[in-house]
């Protein structure tokens, strides 16, 4: 027993070791600067629009390996939705983007159950105490609410149900379903700023940008999905 806690120990330490080094890695080959300018948007929309357009198949597996990746190292789901609409469109975006988040999410809680199940507990089960008890009434109901509702960083959901012992079924469909209006709102929202991008040589104004549909629509439907999810959460509490 006592060796296995230290197996355990010593592969989460690599783990979070592998996560400071991808995160080192991409800020050092890429700056704030660099990836926040139009032109350096604009020339990769060329590259990943043509890519795309050539072949489908391979930069859909590509971009689903790497946002499996991407959640393992502990990455937020909404840059992802971001650049998936940015590429694929809102609706083939949303499904690739849905699905390759839900297997890295259910990749990373297995990952969680096994060699970070103490520290989470440890951190966690005094605030999330009360959500046991609903979790063991009607586990796939609430975990789909809990991931629709969102307002937890995506990691820290990601790992959390480890508290509740989710069945891996639940976890997965409960993820899939719970996470694709969000992901739909998001990706709808890079599908806008992709054919903005397409239709601007230089960088559009802030109004210029709010007055486009493409824009206000997916933000209008973003901010409604925040009232709902906390009348949702107000009725659950």
């Amino acid at each position: 027993m006592e060796k296995l806690k230290k197996i355990k120990i010593v592969l989460s330490i690599i783990y979070f070791l592998i996560v400071l080094i991808f995160l080192w890695s991409f800020f050092t080959t890429f700056s704030l600067d660099e990836i926040s300018s139009y032109e350096f948007i604009r020339k990769n929309r060329d590259f990943l629009v043509g890519f795309r357009e050539s072949n489908l198949l391979l930069i859909t597996l590509v971009f689903s390996i790497l946002t499996i990746i991407w959640v393992l190292m502990l990455g937020f789901g909404s840059p992802v939705a971001l650049l998936g609409g940015f590429i694929f469109g809102k609706w083939l975006g949303t499904l690739i983007v849905t699905i390759s988040l839900t297997i890295g999410a259910t990749c990373l809680y297995l990952f969680a159950n096994f060699f970070l199940k103490e520290l989470v507990k440890e951190k966690f089960e005094k605030k999330f105490i009360n959500l046991m008890e609903k979790f063991k009434k009607n586990e796939f109901l609430y975990f789909f609410i809990y991931r629709f509702i969102g307002g937890i960083p995506f990691f820290i959901a990601n790992i959390l149900p480890s508290l509740f012992n989710v069945k891996i079924k639940n976890y997965f469909f409960g993820s899939l379903f719970g996470i694709a209006p969000g992901v739909f709102i998001i990706t709808s929202l890079g599908s806008g700023l992709e054919k903005i991008i397409n239709q601007n040589l230089i960088a559009p104004s802030f109004f210029d940008l709010i007055k486009s549909p493409e824009i206000f629509i997916p933000i209008i439907g973003f901010l409604f999905l925040i009232l709902l999810s906390f009348f949702i959460k107000r009725k659950i509490s």
